[in-house]
């Protein structure tokens, strides 16, 4: 029986590449966090951005935040170290923080979709259908979504017995790493419904928002003025280039094919889910949110020159 799993992660690179690994994905991490602390805090003292969109955007910034703190300290300390245990209890609650916040991302973002959707193509019954009290059941229903998934898919991987090997070829407690070392007939029929379960969701709230953006399109085409048209959509720019990067590196974890790939290329490839995105995720929201940016040097002025407000 094991108790406790050696994460094997980078310890196959050459070891003089560990500490620019380091280094890269600590500074990564450092960004993501003052980066989504930045537009949080930006919201809060702006009130003109005291409104449904940000509300939402102020959500996925802790979910972001509450994912990385899951998986990257941890990334980091095994790149510096020579023993790279984790319990089974860790390895555990690694696996449900890590698929809650997650699935929390794709649920709010999905919700981010929708608020696109009735404000453009309903923008008279906007602040009716987006009241302060629909956006925070929006909210709590993404996060009870996502620690409801979390639990589930934790729940599902933990039943399992796991016996022999106990070196998980990942660097965090991956489900379908963890899989590879269990015992039991019913491995390879649990590997498939985890596989469903997460591929499921993922496309159930990509369709919902394309969904959204089929109807955001055609309210657009309806307006008569190209000025309006382009200035109606860049409100929806920074989201949809979000749900791309999203997805894109999402399909590498979940739907890339099978073939002959070492164990140290899928390391990297996963990388570019639980350490790029969540970089990439701010820059985004704060350069194409023509709002939100000049909110931010606002926010900068206010801050170091007081004299110019």
């Amino acid at each position: 029986m094991v108790y406790e799993f050696i994460i094997v992660g980078f310890s196959n690179f050459p070891q003089h590449l560990l500490p620019a690994f380091f280094l890269l994905f600590l500074l990564m991490y450092l960004f993501t966090l003052l980066g989504n602390l930045l537009i949080m805090a930006t919201v809060r003292s702006e009130h003109s951005l005291h409104t449904p969109m940000y509300l939402f955007l102020c959500a996925l910034s802790i979910s972001e935040i509450l994912y990385t703190l899951a998986i990257t300290p941890r990334l980091l300390a095994d790149l510096l170290s020579t023993r790279r245990t984790i319990t089974f209890v860790a390895c555990a609650s690694q696996m449900f923080f890590s698929f809650t916040f997650g699935f929390t991302h794709s649920f709010l973002l999905t919700v981010m979709g929708y608020d696109r959707y009735v404000a453009i193509s309903h923008p008279l019954w906007y602040n009716v259908l987006m009241s302060t009290r629909t956006c925070a059941h929006l909210v709590s229903l993404s996060w009870a979504g996502g620690s409801v998934m979390g639990m589930m898919v934790t729940l599902i991987v933990f039943h399992l017995t796991f016996c022999g090997s106990n070196e998980i070829h990942h660097y965090g407690c991956h489900a379908l790493s963890l899989l590879k070392l269990a015992c039991g007939k019913e491995t390879s029929s649990v590997t498939l419904g985890v596989i469903l379960v997460c591929v499921t969701v993922l496309m159930g709230c990509l369709f919902l928002i394309i969904l959204s953006y089929v109807f955001i399109v055609a309210a657009i085409l309806r307006i008569p003025s190209a000025e309006g048209r382009h200035k109606t959509f860049s409100t929806c720019v920074s989201h949809l280039t979000v749900v791309i990067v999203h997805y894109s590196f999402a399909s590498v974890i979940y739907l890339k094919p099978k073939g002959p790939h070492s164990m140290d290329s899928n390391t990297l490839m996963a990388t570019t889910y639980t350490v790029f995105t969540p970089f990439l995720s701010p820059i985004i929201f704060s350069l194409r949110n023509k709002e939100l940016k000049n909110a931010i040097k606002k926010t900068f002025q206010r801050k170091f020159n007081p004299l110019s407000s």
